[in-house]
């Protein structure tokens, strides 16, 4: 690594290198040493910030749902407006088409990890639930709640039906995108006032 970064900066190019080499040659097979090699730091280096590459993928489930926080508060903060639901679905796709593609696919190959060591999954539902509830409003019909909940969770959806397609992760995001706002309610959130 280049010139000198912040923690938060080497701690998430350790969690991306490491989320590529678990993909590529699977978790177990898998050593803090290459981890290192690879992004061209010493192993010491690496153990100041993890101290085991369950530490990695901890942190990597910490940041996601870090995430996941920050758009329900984000979500919180908006009038509610008709085209909420569109610009949550965009915040959802820019999420987790950010880093959640190539944590899609290290979940995929090590799913028995990712079982293991998913720590807070019953905080990542409750999140989404919050969300859900702010983003339909207390007026919705159980049409509307349902669009607008498979709206957000066909993104993860499309991530994991693009697996083994020869395409680009543009692509991918693109088609997650359109296909997310076809599945939001007709004229957005139940309790929106147009603008």
């Amino acid at each position: 690594m280049a010139g000198q970064r912040r923690g938060s900066e080497t701690k998430a190019e350790i969690r991306k290198v490491a989320i590529e080499l678990f993909t590529e040659q699977g978790y177990e097979a898998t050593s803090l040493r290459e981890i290192a090699e690879r992004l061209g730091i010493t192993k010491a280096a690496l153990y100041y910030h993890f101290s085991s590459k369950e530490d990695i993928v901890r942190s990597l489930f910490s940041a996601h749902l870090d995430s996941l926080e920050a758009m329900v508060v984000w979500a919180r903060e908006q009038p509610p407006v008709a085209d909420l639901p569109k610009r949550a679905v965009d915040r959802m796709v820019d999420l987790v088409t950010g880093d959640g593609l190539p944590a899609m696919r290290f979940a995929l190959a090590n799913q028995q990890i990712v079982r293991d060591l998913h720590p807070g999954r019953e905080n990542a539902f409750a999140k989404l639930a919050e969300l859900f509830a702010i983003l339909a409003g207390p007026n919705a019909s159980v049409e509307e709640e349902l669009r607008l909940r498979s709206a957000l969770l066909s993104v993860n959806i499309v991530l994991l039906a693009a697996q083994g397609l020869k395409t680009s992760d543009a692509q991918i995001a693109a088609v997650a995108r359109t296909i997310a706002h076809l599945l939001v309610p007709p004229g957005g959130a139940a309790n929106a006032k147009p603008r």
